[in-house]
C-alpha cells in the first residue's frame, strides 16, 4: 500500500530547481539552461513580423531552372541540346553577350547538365524533368566539384596557378569538376598564359565554362581553345510577353503599353527589365492597374507621340513649335537627355522606313505612319546629317551644366541648320554658278524656320533666276494642289495623284492620304519636293492605312456613270434608244451656250 503522503501532491510545494553556479560549466560541457521567456506571436501583439529577407526580387525568383525556360536564346539551346544528345561535349565553353542575357544562368545550367545523374540516368543530359542527385547543391552554389569564381577578384597569376593545381585531382562526388569563371576578360596576361596549357590539354574529368561581356579583350589563344556561344539581346516583343506572364503570376495588372516601355528601356537585357518591372509593379495603388503614365513617370520618359510631334516640328523647320513642344515635355518631367535619345530613335526609324518600310519598326500603326511619312518626305542624305547633329546634341546635353538650355539650343540649331545644303548640293550649285542658299534663319520662310530639311529640293526656289520667278500660289484645297501640278506640266505626278491618292485631310502645309493599291512608294516624297519648289513652304505629306475617300480618277468615273444614268432616264433619250435597237449611251457632254451675234458695224470692222 502506497504512502498517501507521497502521492498527495496537491498541497505540496513544487520542487525547487537545483542550485547551479551560472559561471560554472556542466561536467559534460553542456551550456547553462536558458532562462524561460514568454513567447508572444507577432499577430497577437497587433504587428506584422518584420523579415527583410522574405521577399525575393523578380530577377532571382524567375531565374531559369531549365534550358526550356530561357527566352530569346533558342539557337544556343538548340546547339547545346544536339551536342549533349550526340555526346560531342567540348571541354571548354565561352559564353559572351551583354549584361543580363543569361550568361551566368547558362553556365550553371551547363554545370548541372554535365553532372546530371539519377537512378536511371548516368550520363550528361539536358533533360531536367527529374531532379538529379547533385542539382540542389549546384543550384545553391555549395557543390564541392563546381567552383564558381569571379575573375575580377582573382586576376593575379599566383591565384590562377593555385586554382589550376587542383585540376589534376578527380572530382569528389560528381562526374566532372566544373570551373565557372565569370568576367574572364579581367584576368591578367600572366593569368591567361598560366591557363593556356591546362585549357589545351585538360584532364578528362575537368570542364571549363567562361563568361564575359568583353569578348574582344579575351586573347585569341584562349578563344581558339573554347566553343564560343554568343547570347543575343532579347527582342522587345519577346520581353513584353515574358513580363506580362510574370505580372500575371505575381497577381498584378499592368498595361501592355507600360510593359512595352519597360522592354524598350531594358535594351535587350532580361535582368534589367525584371528589375524595372519589380519597380513598376508597386507604382499603382493596391488592386489597381499600373498604367503607361505611371511607368513613364518612373522612367522619366516623354510620351512617344509627343516626341514624334517634336521631331515633326524639327523637320518642318519650325523652331517656335519645337521649343514649345520641348517645354511641354520638360514641364511633365521628361529628361532632356532622354528626349534627345528619342529624337535619335525617331531619326533612325524614319531612315529605316525609307529603306525597308514601316512594318520594320514594330510600333503602333499611327506612330509608324507618322515616321514613315517623314522618311518619305526627305532624302537619305538629310536624315544622315540630322543623325550626326543629334549625336552631337545628345553629347552636349549630357555635359552641359543646364541640360534644358542645351536641349533648346540644339533644337534651334537643328531647325535652322538643317536647311543648309549638303556637300553634293553645294558643289553642284557652285558648278552651275548660282548663289548658295540655306541658313535662312527664319526670315524667308513664313513658318519661322529654315525649311527643316522637309524636302530634298529645298534649294530649288533660291536657284531660280529673278526674272523667272513666278507668284507663289495659294493652295486652299486638295483640288488646288492638283491644278497647280497640272499648271506646272508635271504630267507623271498628276496622273499618279489622280490614280493613287485617296485624300483623308488637307490643311495648308499638310496632306494626309490613303494610298490606293499599286501606288508608287515615292509618291509622297515627289509631291513634297514639288510643293516645296513651287510654293517655297515646307510641306508634310503623310500616308495612312485607311479612311481615305475616292481618288480623283474614281470620282470622275463615278460622275460619268451618274451622268449617263441621268441622261438615260430622260424620256426623249429613252425613246431614241428604244427606236434604235443596240444603241448605247457612251458619253454625255455639256455644250457651251452659243455666242451672241455681233452688231452689223462691228462685223464690218
Amino acid at each position: 500500500m502506497a504512502d498517501p503522503d507521497l502521492n498527495d501532491t496537491d498541497d505540496a510545494d513544487p520542487p525547487s530547481a537545483p542550485e547551479r553556479d551560472p559561471d560554472t560549466a556542466d561536467i559534460f560541457g553542456e551550456p547553462a539552461p536558458a532562462a524561460p521567456t514568454a513567447h508572444v506571436s507577432a499577430s497577437a501583439a497587433g504587428m506584422t513580423p518584420a523579415d527583410p529577407g522574405a521577399y525575393t526580387v523578380l530577377a532571382r525568383k524567375y531565374r531559369p531552372m531549365a534550358f526550356e525556360d530561357m527566352i530569346g536564346q533558342e539557337a544556343v539551346v538548340r546547339t547545346l541540346t544536339n551536342a549533349f544528345a550526340t555526346g560531342r561535349i567540348a571541354h571548354a565553353f565561352m559564353l559572351t553577350g551583354m549584361r543580363g542575357v543569361g550568361k551566368t544562368t547558362t553556365a550553371r545550367l551547363l554545370a548541372r547538365a554535365l553532372n546530371y545523374e539519377t537512378d536511371t540516368v548516368h550520363s550528361p543530359s539536358m533533360d531536367f524533368s527529374v531532379e538529379g542527385r547533385h542539382d540542389r547543391a549546384i543550384i545553391d552554389g555549395r557543390h564541392i566539384d563546381v567552383l564558381e569564381l569571379d575573375a575580377a577578384s582573382r586576376t593575379k597569376v599566383d591565384e590562377m596557378r593555385e586554382l589550376l593545381d587542383g585540376v589534376r585531382y578527380s572530382p569528389v562526388e560528381a562526374r566532372y569538376k566544373v570551373y565557372i569563371i565569370d568576367e574572364v576578360h579581367m584576368l591578367s596576361t600572366a593569368a591567361f598564359n598560366a591557363l593556356l596549357k591546362t585549357l589545351e590539354e585538360p584532364p578528362p574529368h575537368a570542364k571549363f565554362i567562361f563568361a564575359t561581356t568583353e569578348i574582344r579583350k579575351v586573347p585569341v589563344t584562349i578563344l581558339s581553345r573554347c566553343q564560343r556561344f554568343d547570347l543575343r539581346r532579347v527582342e522587345p516583343e519577346v520581353l513584353t510577353d515574358y513580363f506580362a506572364r510574370i505580372a500575371q503570376a505575381e497577381g498584378f495588372r499592368i498595361d501592355r503599353e507600360a510593359l512595352a516601355m519597360i522592354s524598350r528601356a531594358a535594351e535587350g537585357s532580361v535582368r534589367d527589365g525584371l528589375s524595372l518591372l519589380d519597380q513598376a509593379l508597386v507604382q499603382g495603388e493596391a488592386g489597381s492597374t499600373v498604367t503607361a503614365e505611371n511607368v513613364r513617370d518612373m522612367l522619366g520618359l516623354a510620351d512617344r507621340g509627343e516626341t514624334i510631334g517634336l521631331f515633326e516640328a524639327v523637320m518642318r523647320g519650325a523652331p517656335g513649335d519645337a521649343i514649345r513642344a520641348f517645354k511641354e515635355l520638360w514641364s511633365k518631367g521628361a529628361d532632356p537627355g532622354v528626349v534627345m535619345l528619342d529624337l535619335l530613335d525617331h531619326c533612325h526609324a524614319a531612315s529605316l522606313t525609307k529603306a525597308v518600310g514601316p512594318d520594320a519598326l514594330g510600333l503602333p500603326s499611327d506612330q509608324a505612319g507618322r515616321l514613315a511619312a517623314i522618311g518619305a518626305s526627305v532624302s537619305a542624305g538629310i536624315l544622315s546629317r540630322l543623325w550626326q547633329m543629334l549625336l552631337k546634341a545628345h553629347e552636349e546635353v549630357r555635359r552641359a551644366p543646364d541640360a534644358s538650355a542645351a536641349a533648346e539650343m540644339a533644337l534651334i540649331r537643328l531647325c535652322y541648320a538643317a536647311d543648309l545644303p549638303g556637300p553634293e548640293e553645294a558643289l553642284k550649285t557652285l558648278r552651275e554658278g548660282t548663289p548658295i542658299g540655306g541658313g535662312s534663319g527664319g526670315g524667308s520662310v513664313p513658318s519661322g524656320g529654315g525649311g527643316g530639311a522637309s524636302a530634298s529640293a529645298s534649294l530649288a526656289p533660291r536657284q531660280l533666276p529673278a526674272q523667272a520667278a513666278q507668284p507663289v500660289p495659294t493652295l486652299a484645297s486638295f483640288e488646288d494642289v492638283v491644278r497647280l501640278v497640272d499648271a506646272r506640266r508635271d504630267l507623271g505626278l498628276k496622273l499618279d495623284i489622280e490614280r493613287y491618292m485617296r485624300p483623308i485631310s488637307f490643311r495648308p502645309g499638310a496632306i494626309t492620304f490613303e494610298p490606293a493599291p499599286g501606288a508608287p512608294s515615292n509618291l509622297a516624297g515627289r509631291l513634297v519636293g514639288r510643293l516645296k519648289e513651287w510654293t517655297g513652304q515646307p510641306w508634310l505629306v503623310a500616308a495612312e492605312g485607311g479612311g481615305g475617300g475616292e481618288t480623283l480618277l474614281d470620282r470622275e468615273r463615278r460622275e460619268r456613270a451618274e451622268s449617263r444614268a441621268e441622261a438615260a432616264a430622260d424620256p426623249f433619250v429613252a425613246s431614241v434608244l428604244a427606236a434604235f435597237p443596240g444603241a448605247e449611251l457612251i458619253e454625255v457632254r455639256q455644250t457651251a451656250a452659243p455666242a451672241a451675234e455681233p452688231a452689223p458695224d462691228e462685223e464690218e470692222e
